[in-house]
């Protein structure tokens, strides 16, 4: 059986925009699971993106108020075809990450977090991959707005970064 995500983060509507591409909700629309790590901000984006989700995980970031404490955690853990996940938004400083989610996150096999707006892709010392969607609304000093969409088969993990340039916005 194959599984298609799509993982998200730091979507930070309606501040940063009004709502999220068009790109982003037909990947959404069409994937068996979608991953959010953190920074929401409004409820809204949180009940929009779970009724539109077949399955959802999310947790909740830095700057997701004290009404999203009964509804997302700070940390989350799942599986998905035997690949066991973890989902974070901090990981904190580039350098280092990965040692420090080996420690962190053991018995892990992907950990996906947010917090920079940074697409990041990686493998730790122990085998666990670290993935990074950056965001669809506020791209900081990346050139493009970004998420990544991936499968999983048969434990196999393949992601690929979806870039949407201003313009396209």
């Amino acid at each position: 059986m194959t599984t298609s995500f799509v993982l998200l983060s730091d979507t930070h509507l309606p501040k940063r925009a009004k709502d999220l591409p068009a790109a982003l909700w037909a990947d959404i629309d069409a994937a068996d699971l979608v991953v959010h790590a953190g920074d929401w901000v409004d409820l809204a984006t949180l009940d929009a993106v779970q009724g539109r989700s077949r399955r959802s995980e999310g947790v909740r970031g830095n700057n997701d108020g004290p009404e999203f404490d009964d509804r997302l955690p700070l940390v989350a853990r799942f599986t998905v075809e035997d690949l066991r996940f973890a989902l974070v938004h901090e990981t904190g400083a580039a350098t280092g990450r990965e040692r420090r989610a080996d420690a962190a996150y053991p018995d892990t096999d992907v950990l996906v977090f947010g917090h920079s707006h940074i697409p990041w892709d990686s493998v730790a010392p122990s085998g666990m991959r670290l993935l990074n969607p950056g965001s669809p609304t506020d791209r900081r000093r990346q050139p493009d707005f970004t998420w990544m969409r991936g499968t999983v088969d048969e434990r196999a993990l393949t992601v690929e970064t979806v870039r949407l340039p201003p313009a396209a916005r």
